[in-house]
């Protein structure tokens, strides 16, 4: 790997994966998303991996995607790289991600950190989908997950003026989990993935998979889904370690089986 580093013993059970293009504040090239793609789908398959941190550094998580590899690009270059499928399979990844925020967020990396599950921030982190001040628009999700997280007039106002918003407002927005102090955001995102990484990792994988599907299809719809994998989850050891401890009134042992 060259534009990231990889490290799956960061923590008990957690991976973290730190994006390193420092000198272009972790700029998303095609070969640092192919590599994160890679990484992410070889940690899904590692059974000690309950959960996952994708960080930059203070200074940027990501400034943006690489506005010099695409800017002499045609209609079909684009299409022929198909840039997009890289983020559908961060999309599927099973495992519980967290985004550890400091600095810039815009654009690609605004939507990376939207892409994972929660996001904690530092007190410098700035979000903000700046890519209509380059005349285009946000391409990896960004006119979607921020107007599911925010709604319709604050992310029509982000995504049409170009405007960045301070950690504070994505807080009041619901955009993020909780701001701390920039010495401590990592710290605080590995207390977040050691306390979901502590659960049944085949409840948790399941639960991620039914709060996902709410916003994909009607109440009705993801009602039946949730009861589905509730009523899967019965199936598994975890079940009965998890109930027989809380009945024991003992800490319960969850083996991921």
């Amino acid at each position: 790997m060259e534009f990231i580093l990889v490290k799956k013993d960061h923590a008990p059970h957690i991976a973290l994966i730190q994006l390193n293009r420092p000198k272009e504040l972790n700029a998303l090239n095609l070969q640092l998303m192919g590599e994160l793609r890679d990484a992410l789908k070889e940690i899904d398959e590692d059974d000690d991996i309950r959960a996952i941190i994708i960080t930059g550094n203070e200074r940027a998580f990501a400034a943006g995607a690489d506005i010099k590899q695409m800017a002499g690009k045609t209609t079909i270059d684009m299409w022929k790289v198909d840039q997009f499928s890289t983020w559908d399979q961060i999309n599927k990844t099973r495992k519980p991600i967290i985004a550890a925020v400091s600095g810039f967020a815009l654009g690609g990396g605004c939507e990376l950190a939207m892409t994972c599950d929660m996001i904690v921030a530092s007190e410098t982190a700035q979000f903000g989908q700046p890519e209509i001040k380059i005349g285009v628009m946000p391409g990896a999700g960004g006119t979607q997950r921020l107007t599911k997280a925010l709604g319709k007039a604050k992310a029509m106002e982000l995504v049409l003026t170009g405007k960045f918003i301070d950690a504070d407002t994505a807080l009041s927005y619901g955009l993020i989990n909780k701001i701390v102090p920039v010495e401590l955001y990592l710290e605080e995102a590995t207390k977040l993935a050691s306390e979901i990484a502590s659960m049944s990792p085949i409840a948790t994988q399941m639960a991620k998979e039914a709060v996902k599907r709410s916003f994909e299809v009607p109440l009705e719809e993801g009602l039946h889904f949730e009861r589905k994998n509730f009523y899967m989850l019965f199936s598994s050891e975890d079940q009965k370690e998890g109930m027989n401890a809380f009945v024991e009134k003992r800490k319960p042992d969850f083996k991921g089986s």
